[in-house]
């Protein structure tokens, strides 16, 4: 049976191990607000513990997210230590994204702008409409990136491109964020829906243990160098063979047939 949960400024639903988490104040354009990421923060934390396998991260409405929302004072990251704002309530959020051992799907219809943006590239895949565009929209305002855009942005589509759509806060379609490397599958309409929940049932079904460790090896990999992926791969793989799923998985190898797998 599906379950959902809500607080005034987010979602949270989950049905066969596949949760979703919504940012949901549609009239300012999804704003990323300390109460969102208190959720979020909360959301990831329990995820680890009662049996979620996916995560779909997306906002109500028409957008994603448009970032901090800068028009209120109380949310407004100028009223107080900005740096000790990211520290805490920030940063802390991404790392739980990347250091979660389930897959997370950013969901992306209309805007994705600033921290939003980086929340999105902070998950293992994205999955946009047709209609959505990305924006570096920091130094718009005369700010430079936060939420890990510098740490992303890079390693996805290269220093000088990361540097150029940071620098001139460009707009990027689905479409070029398609062919530059950062969106994984752009689709029309009600198809994306329909998408990311295949996607998601696919990697929900799959073995559980792998995918984690697929996830942990690749923040390696991505960060690290050769030698220090080649010895986490090693360690890695002695976990995914002690589990039921990998038994599981040579069997239907041999048999011929379909694995089904557990989780365990």
């Amino acid at each position: 049976m599906p379950t959902e949960t809500a607080a005034p400024e987010f979602l949270v639903s989950s049905q066969n191990a596949i949760k979703t988490f919504t940012f949901n104040i549609p009239a300012k354009v999804n704003p990323v607000t300390p109460g969102i990421l208190a959720g979020l923060a909360q959301t990831l934390a329990q995820s680890r513990t009662d049996g979620t396998r996916v995560l779909i991260l997306t906002g109500a409405g028409a957008d994603f997210s448009a970032g901090a929302d800068l028009s209120d004072g109380s949310t407004d990251p100028r009223t107080r230590g900005v740096t000790d704002y990211l520290r805490q309530h920030v940063n802390p959020v991404v790392l739980a994204m990347r250091e979660s051992p389930f897959p997370i799907i950013a969901k992306v219809r209309g805007n994705c702008v600033g921290v939003g943006f980086n929340f999105a590239l902070a998950c293992d895949l994205i999955f946009a409409e047709t209609n959505a565009t990305f924006n570096q929209i920091f130094v718009r305002i005369g700010l430079a990136p936060d939420g890990g855009g510098t740490f992303f942005m890079p390693r996805l589509v290269g220093y000088q491109k990361a540097f150029e759509l940071m620098a001139t806060g460009a707009k990027i379609s689905a479409e070029e964020g398609l062919e530059i490397g950062f969106v994984n599958h752009v689709f029309q309409d009600e198809g994306l829906d329909a998408a990311v929940q295949k996607m998601a049932e696919r990697l929900a079904a799959g073995p559980s243990v792998a995918i984690a460790q697929i996830k942990a090896g690749l923040q390696v990999g991505v960060a690290g160098t050769l030698a220090q992926a080649l010895d986490t791969e090693a360690v890695n793989q002695a976990h995914c063979f002690a589990t039921e799923d990998f038994k599981e998985g040579v069997s239907a190898f041999l048999e011929k047939r379909r694995a089904v797998f557990k989780g365990k």
